[in-house]
């Protein structure tokens, strides 16, 4: 298929990228670069420079692009940032993503693969989370994720547009050419590696008396390479569908640091601090919709095995991609 990947410089954007060109797929990528980097664009790919809040230059896009679909990706994501900026989260997250459908709507491009998130689902009623639970967001990150996949309906409804939406918590790992490189890094275990590096003193532990077997939060991490060919079975659906996505188990924060140590074989010094509002002591995904349907599964269950593959990277790109 021909494809256009907004966001495609980004950390997980880059290796669904670098997996759809190895599965021999045509892919062009528009991203504007200010979270993303160019050096993890894929050189195979045609890169396309340009902003979503841009109506025209998407459009250009579209045209230069004639995808067969899309997959979008491009989006803010920092949670603690959503609560103090939340005009940038539905300018760049709604509006943004409208004017990417109106340039699809145009072209008469009919499939389409969104990057969504189960914070959607906010503090849940249960765990694992399973599609069937309510969806109700505590920040605008999570809110602007919800109203796009709202909007993804109704363009559904009257233009015919098809479309899956993926929602995951906690994204890790590396492939051996792309790895995990935010400007603002908030995500657990690129953290802790820095403090393997030496880049940094200490991890923080955000609350240590949850209701968890070792008192500090629990999550879901999925190995990017997973999430990856998620999105490649999601092109193939013929009706428009949401998937959670996740290994169906749950690492508590000071096991992802010991796990470090043990891959790292460096001692890692953690500060414990109060709880972060918010935080619930819990998050878990249920996939067995996607499984059931698409055939996916997780081949990188053990934590293990994803620090291993986002430590390797570390290693190799000490500074991350340098620009």
């Amino acid at each position: 298929m021909k494809l256009l990947v907004t966001g495609g410089a980004g950390y997980i954007g880059s290796i669904c990228v670098e997996k759809l060109l190895n599965a021999g797929h045509q892919v062009a990528v528009f991203d504007n670069l200010t979270e993303g980097h160019r050096s993890a664009i894929d050189p195979r790919a045609v890169f396309l420079r340009g902003d979503l809040q841009v109506a025209d230059e998407i459009e250009l896009a579209m045209e230069q692009a004639a995808p067969d679909a899309v997959m979008h990706f491009a989006a803010n994501a920092l949670v603690g940032e959503s609560m103090q900026n939340p005009a940038k989260y539905f300018r760049n997250n709604v509006a943004a993503g409208v004017n990417l459908l109106d340039a699809m709507v145009k072209k008469g491009v009919k499939r389409f693969v969104f990057s969504s998130t189960c914070a959607t689902f906010g503090i849940p009623e249960r765990v694992p989370i399973d599609e069937t639970l309510p969806q109700r967001p505590i920040n605008p990150y999570g809110e602007s994720k919800l109203m796009f996949e709202k909007v993804l309906r109704w363009f559904d409804e009257i233009h015919g547009l098809r479309y899956v939406a993926l929602r995951y918590f906690n994204a890790a790992g590396a492939s051996e050419r792309f790895g995990e490189d935010h400007r603002i890094e908030s995500h657990l275990i690129p953290n802790v590696l820095k403090v393997a590096l030496g880049q940094r003193e200490s991890v923080s532990i955000f609350g240590t008396d949850y209701e968890t077997p070792d008192g500090t939060c629990i999550r879901d991490y999925i190995h990017i390479l997973d999430l990856a060919h998620a999105h490649m079975l999601a092109l193939n659906v013929e009706r428009s569908a949401q998937y959670n996505l996740g290994t169906g188990g749950g690492t508590s924060v000071r096991e992802i640091v010991s796990t470090c140590e043990r891959v790292t074989g460096k001692k890692i010094p953690v500060r414990e601090e109060a709880r972060r509002s918010g935080d619930p002591a819990r998050l878990i995904a249920a996939s067995e919709k996607i499984q059931r349907e698409l055939g996916w599964k997780p081949e990188f269950q053990a934590i293990d095995k994803i620090i291993e593959s986002a430590w390797a990277w570390h290693v190799r790109h000490p500074h991350g991609y340098g620009d």
